[in-house]
């Protein structure tokens, strides 16, 4: 790894990797959706969609077409505390790469028909989030778990803010935020660092710095009373959700969790972005064998996002045909107090430890998933953390494991929540 800075601030990490003629190229800025207040909900996602609707030298119906006459693939996504672009592509388009997301910096356009034009097409991504049962549990249980801190807004914002938010507001958003001094530049792939050095600093170089706005310093007051979210929605499965207040990433407790619910749920890994490529393995975690097997519930799964401040930890279940939210709130939630109670075993931190190890190989296996685990650990801390995770893994204790189940698993440091699909007399969804 070789990590320098430009003289405007722009962080760039390279990583030559020549198993294949390939090249990954990642932009991360430090803001997401806890760097909005009231009535910009959104904004941070939105911005990322008009930063993909043309620029200065780049007109709109070419961005796309760019990467794509080399082979390669482009994205980008926002989320609670970054937003990243991405191409990877043939180590041969790298200059390309470099050319598009020194424009998406400096030079985007934000016309104000495109504005509008993606001002439908967001509000028409919400709707069909709140048609999705557990995207729309999901969303209410986060707001209320949390009262004071912004992760409790939802990613793609509130439906009235998406409806009055301005132009002005999503350029004055864009030009606080997108400036080198707030941003990483991942290359990872067939290159030489030397080499990528000269072509970052010809594309990047001549970007003006900028003064990063203060991001929110809000501290979650304590929950202290268990909390409750009941939908009740069309539909023809029941889905019901556990969320807990958990550490940051960087907290001691973050890793002993993580072992935790790999115990529970199964070793889930740290890539946000491609962990759901491999399967989890489940079949010996608790929750799998109690809830899964025993039939009440066709799925089962945990959630554990490596996070700047602290977030949530959650568990999730699909309520089986012909079986009761009642029946697997009281199975699940037996399962978590005995864990509470009387801890995990030597034999489950073992195997767990080994999974989360091959996991964690996984999470970085191609040259795309590396590049995306520098970058975003870069935005939560520091991207050396990436390369620590196994010590911090090797480190955790049974003593450790069963602390945090106690302390975490419990009454008043949850919501619980529930989706109950509405059905008709005749059995028909309403």
């Amino acid at each position: 790894m070789h990590e320098s800075t430009l003289a405007n601030g722009l962080t760039v990490l390279v990583q030559e990797v020549h198993t294949a003629p390939l090249a990954s190229v990642w932009c991360w800025y430090k803001v997401g959706s806890r760097d909005e207040g009231p009535g910009v909900t959104g904004v941070s996602h939105w911005v990322e969609h008009m930063n993909f609707k043309g620029t200065t030298n780049i007109p709109r119906d070419q961005v796309k077409g760019i990467i794509e006459q080399f082979g390669g693939s482009w994205n980008g996504y926002t989320w609670i505390d970054q937003t990243t672009y991405l191409e990877t592509a043939t180590a041969d388009a790298l200059d390309r790469m470099l050319f598009i997301e020194a424009e998406r910096m400096a030079s985007c356009l934000y016309e104000p028909a495109d504005c509008e034009s993606e001002r439908t097409v967001i509000i028409s991504e919400l709707q069909g989030g709140d048609n999705d049962p557990e995207q729309r549990l999901d969303t209410e249980m986060t707001a209320t778990a949390f009262k004071a801190h912004p992760y409790r807004h939802p990613t793609i914002g509130w439906i009235g803010d998406l409806k009055t938010m301005t132009r002005e507001d999503l350029y004055g958003h864009y030009r606080r935020f997108y400036v080198p001094n707030n941003a990483t530049l991942v290359v990872v792939g067939d290159v030489d660092t030397a080499d990528v050095l000269t072509r970052v600093q010809a594309a990047f170089g001549g970007i003006a710095p900028g003064t990063p706005a203060r991001r929110a310093t809000t501290v979650e007051p304590p929950q202290e009373a268990e909390r409750r979210v009941h939908l009740r929605k069309p539909g023809t499965t029941a889905y019901w959700r556990a969320a807990y207040h958990a550490p940051r990433f960087a907290d001691p407790d973050f890793f002993p969790l993580l072992v935790l619910d790999a115990i529970l749920t199964g070793a889930s890994g740290l890539n946000i972005w491609s962990g759901g490529s491999v399967p989890t393995p489940q079949r010996s975690a608790r929750l799998y064998r109690t809830i899964v097997n025993a039939g009440l519930a066709s799925s089962i799964g945990g959630f554990l996002a490596p996070t700047a401040e602290p977030f949530l930890y959650a568990i999730s279940a699909t309520v089986a045909h012909g079986q009761t939210l009642a029946a697997v709130e009281t199975a699940v939630l037996e399962q978590c107090a005995l864990v509470a109670r009387d801890g995990v075993t030597a034999a489950e931190l073992a195997r767990v430890r080994a999974q989360l190890r091959a996991r964690f190989v996984f999470d970085g296996g191609s040259v795309t998933d590396l590049a995306h685990q520098l970058g975003y650990f870069a935005t939560i801390g520091r991207w050396q953390d990436w390369g620590e995770v196994n010590g911090r893994l090797d480190a955790v204790t049974l003593d450790q494991v069963n602390a945090v189940a106690a302390a975490c698993l419990t009454a008043d440091n949850r919501t619980l929540g529930i989706f109950e699909p509405t059905v008709g007399a005749d059995g028909e969804a309403r």
